[in-house]
């Protein structure tokens, strides 16, 4: 008995190890899934939640042995602060490529913008964007808050729209 289970356990690892040599130990691509039993799990039906619009399309981005260009009109450079609001997106260290919007369509729910207040700007998601008595408008929330932001905030508060976080 003993001797049938280590002779399946050495089977089983050489298996595992001829394996490994035939497809190298860098990465694997994992395919998308195709057995819908692994589509309907609970760990595969995160809820669905607002990304950011895609502001970089693919054709603008060149790779090279020496490095990244990133085709973007007018970028801007951005830091932060570490608030935490925004954890675990944007936090210490982090920076950011951002592009001036010049008109209310190109401020997308999902969108992490940032905006003036009095004394300060903030750097949050749009969660809602509508129109009033008095225009256009979004809602904020930072990512690691609990509420959104209290204020209905305008277009001439706009600032700037991240399309790239560095880390």
């Amino acid at each position: 008995m003993l001797k049938k289970f280590l002779f399946s356990t050495m089977a089983f690892l050489l298996g595992v190890l001829v394996t490994f040599a035939s497809i190298g130990l860098s990465s694997v691509e994992i395919p998308a899934v195709q057995d819908l039993s692994l589509k309907n799990s609970a760990v595969l039906q995160a809820k669905e939640q607002p990304s950011p619009y895609d502001w970089i399309q693919e054709s603008d981005i060149e790779m090279y042995d020496n490095g990244v260009v990133l085709n973007i009109a007018n970028p801007q450079w951005a830091v932060f602060a570490d608030t935490n609001s925004m954890d675990p997106v944007i936090d210490a260290g982090a920076h950011a490529i951002e592009i001036i919007p010049t008109t209310p369509d190109e401020v997308h729910v999902g969108d992490i913008v940032s905006y003036s207040t009095p004394g300060a700007t903030i750097i949050h998601r749009v969660i809602k964007t509508g129109y009033d008595s008095n225009g256009w408008y979004a809602i904020f929330k930072g990512d690691n808050n609990p509420i959104k932001d209290p204020e209905k905030v305008r277009f001439s508060q706009i600032k700037r729209i991240v399309v790239a976080v560095i880390y």
